[in-house]
């Protein structure tokens, strides 16, 4: 496994370098795509009981740049993509700082509680991913962001979570799409340095041991044009195995469409079991509804098993209540949920998005505490793309969460931001 970015980019370069023709580079330079995204992010999470800090607010400017190269000609096709962010401080104070927009101090200034770390004026990442294509299969080395149902790395401020590893995608099978990834540390959205991997902590119920190694390898299966099946295993080294199924269906009725999804996970612990006892198993279900610019979707969730569920600090859970305050993953919970969604395309007024949801949990067991636990959640959204014009592409939205639960501060939470990108090649 390589470690190191500088070594990713001198491999990279060396066997670009070996091809001699300049058909070679053809490819490599005429299918580049690069762009510069802007985000302008304003994060309010204000807290409506008990003690410690009572709002986090921050306000700050992104900027992304993305290059992607194409592939030199031959049997085997090398690239290069880069990836770099700029986050800028335009709002912040000690006392509201944790959105999760800027990269803080590692400590507090002496005095002041322990929260209060200081955001930094500005912070930035650079990631350099080595890539080779072969037939329908594709290694990446370096920098990665995968989006699978047992990573999933939040995308949710200005920069996303990255890890760091190698990753091999394979369309060479009929109806079967193959994946298998190792990845050994991760930057975390509002950090600028790698860390080792471990488990989100689940109100402590596991510990804050680490690894170097997680290995994840499955795929999807396409049984009919309406029927996909997959299946992932992964090893956090000395720590959690893991298995995810899914199913997912999709058929016509009336005059709209019906798409229904079933997730199950089943975690135990591995090797030394560094982080303590891993025993749960989650069953995540939603139906939806699709007419004209509606759909009308809802599910039930079950977490089963003696622990909460069990996934990457730092990043998202598969469930289909990950949601914006909270994603309803306590030992033993039960959560219903609904949601409406309605596209104004159908009103003449593309790009415009309309979202309310609600998630409702029971039944919960919380570390440390006695007696079952409880919580619910609203989410709401406005969204719009401009279609035309000089302003085409920018999209603005607003979301908004209120959340109550008997083991969690009560929260209410406002977020808007404005996005644009801006094609270079």
């Amino acid at each position: 496994m390589i470690n190191s970015n500088n070594k990713i980019l001198s491999i990279a370069v060396a066997s670009l370098a070996s091809g001699s023709s300049q058909a070679t580079f053809a490819d490599f330079i005429e299918d580049s795509k690069a762009n510069l995204e802007l985000r302008n992010y304003y994060f309010n999470r204000d807290y409506r009981e008990g003690a410690g800090q009572n709002k986090r607010e921050e306000w700050a400017q992104g900027f992304l740049l993305n290059y992607s190269s194409g592939f030199t000609d031959g049997i085997v096709g090398l690239g290069l993509d880069a990836f770099g962010v700029l986050g800028v401080k335009l709002d912040s104070s000690p006392d509201r700082t944790g959105t999760g927009l800027l990269s803080q101090d590692r400590y507090a200034k002496k005095g002041d509680p322990s929260y209060a770390r200081r955001a930094k004026d500005e912070y930035s990442k650079l990631g350099l991913t080595a890539k080779l294509r072969f037939e329908k299969s594709e290694l990446r080395v370096g920098t990665l962001q995968p989006s699978l149902p047992l990573i999933r790395p939040n995308i949710s401020r200005i920069s996303p979570q990255l890890f760091e590893g190698a990753m091999i995608t394979s369309k060479d099978f009929n109806n079967f799409t193959l994946n298998a990834l190792q990845i050994n540390k991760q930057k975390y959205r509002d950090s600028t340095d790698y860390q080792p991997l471990q488990l989100t902590s689940q109100s402590g119920a596991y510990t804050s041991a680490t690894s170097d190694r997680y290995y994840v390898v499955g795929g999807d299966y396409s049984f009919t044009p309406q029927l996909l099946g997959t299946y992932y295993y992964s090893d956090l080294d000395n720590i959690m195995k893991q298995q995810f199924f899914g199913l997912k269906y999709g058929f016509p009725l009336g005059d709209g469409k019906v798409q229904a999804e079933a997730r199950y996970f089943n975690a135990a612990e591995s090797g030394g079991a560094r982080a303590g006892k891993v025993d749960n198993q989650a069953l995540s279900t939603r139906i939806a509804y699709i007419v004209g610019g509606h759909t009308f979707s809802g599910g039930l969730q079950k977490l089963t098993g003696d622990t909460p569920l069990a996934y990457l600090d730092g990043a998202n859970s598969y469930l289909f209540s990950e949601i914006q305050s909270s994603n309803f993953s306590q030992t033993k919970e039960r959560t219903m949920h609904l949601r409406y969604d309605y596209d104004f395309s159908s009103w003449g007024l593309p790009g415009l998005m309309v979202s309310t949801s609600y998630f409702r949990g029971d039944q919960a067991r919380v570390n440390r505490l006695r007696g079952e636990q409880n919580e619910w959640e609203r989410d709401s959204s406005l969204s719009y793309v401009f279609q035309t014009g000089p302003l085409k592409n920018l999209s603005i939205k607003w979301q908004n969460a209120h959340l109550e639960s008997s083991f969690a501060r009560d929260t209410d939470e406002n977020r808007l931001y404005f996005a644009y990108t801006i094609p270079i090649f």
